[in-house]
């Protein structure tokens, strides 16, 4: 198994390099299209280690990428040009290292604050984790929202344009690689006996707690990352895209993928980054019901509409088929 992933990160990486020295001849509206898509799968993979494998329920994702996006921005809007100068001036090698360095950085940090709030919180189940998760969550945009020293409630603008295709799908490729490798390792194992029990498991001796922390920790490193390439893309950041809908996002493409089921949440990821494309391309909807003495009378703008969609598939999916439209297999489960 190891060796497969090997031969997939080796393959994504050199298409990766490969298909940055023909993004400049994309069209900007599709390359803005496939950075989402890049940036998705990255949220989507790290946040089934934390939902599918070990089973828990977090609905704070978005802010382990607030988190990543704040500090990689505030290192090369800060400290780049210092940084640049020392290494001896601004061409791409030194910009190379200085993203990375700040990719590295934010996902450091966002793995420091999912410890931070996992080692308190994670001896909670259920409904309660949500709970404490989505109140961290919310507590690290109303922090940025009121730090003037990152532009406050007005956001963080002038980020260095430092993304492209390479850092992006590099990152896909290496979530995806990190989290199967985990999976089908010995800690691997140690999730899985979190998530099919987690009292049975503590009888037998296995510190759920810590494997529980480990896969926070990891799934928000990697959500860091995602965050500091997303605001080195857009060039601006803003506490509102960090929201409580942002993490109910994420949490969509892992329970429509499947949850502990990396391949199709990665189609998930593909398929909801689209979804909204495509609705922006549908001319509104206008409805016109007669009941009686009365006229129902209203117009749908599909893209205006797009949570009220995401609410109704999610209630149809729970009904017609809980374990996922691409999990057509049951996940891994101890011998």
């Amino acid at each position: 198994m190891r060796a497969h992933a090997k031969t997939f990160l080796v393959i994504a990486l050199a298409a990766s390099l490969g298909g940055s020295f023909f993004s400049d001849q994309i069209n900007p509206y599709f390359l803005d299209i496939i950075t989402g898509i890049g940036i998705n799968i990255i949220l989507a993979v790290s946040l089934n280690l934390i939902n599918g494998y070990t089973g828990q329920f977090s609905l704070g994702h978005a802010g382990f990428m607030a988190v990543g996006a704040y500090t990689s921005a505030a290192i090369t809007m800060f400290f780049g040009p210092r940084f640049l100068s020392a290494l001896g001036g601004n061409n791409g090698a030194t910009i190379a290292i200085l993203f990375l360095s700040a990719l590295l950085a934010g996902g450091l940090m966002a793995a420091v604050a999912g410890l931070f709030v996992g080692v308190p919180s994670l001896r909670l189940k259920g409904d309660y984790l949500a709970i404490v998760t989505l109140g961290f969550g919310e507590i690290i945009r109303v922090i940025f929202r009121n730090m003037e020293s990152v532009g406050g409630a007005l956001g963080l603008t002038g980020i260095p344009g430092y993304t492209n295709i390479f850092w992006v799908f590099s990152f896909g490729a290496l979530t995806i690689y990190v989290v199967t490798c985990m999976v089908n390792s010995t800690y691997g194992r140690g999730f899985l006996a979190v998530h099919d029990d987690e009292i049975a498991a503590e009888a037998m001796g296995i510190n759920t707690t810590k494997y529980k922390i480990i896969a926070f920790v990891v799934g928000a490193f990697f959500a860091g990352i995602a965050g500091g390439i997303y605001g080195h893309f857009k060039l601006s950041i803003d506490p509102r895209g960090f929201d409580f809908m942002r993490s109910i996002e994420i949490v969509i493409m892992v329970i429509l993928g499947g949850m502990g089921n990396t391949v199709g949440v990665i189609i998930a990821a593909v398929l909801l980054t689209l979804l909204p494309v495509g609705l922006r391309e549908l001319p509104p909807l206008a409805v016109d019901v007669p009941l009686g003495f009365f006229r129902l009378n209203f117009k749908i703008v599909w893209n205006e509409s797009l949570m009220l969609f995401y609410s109704l598939f999610i209630i149809v999916l729970m009904l017609a088929r809980p374990q996922g439209l691409f999990t057509f297999r049951s996940k891994p489960k101890l011998a």
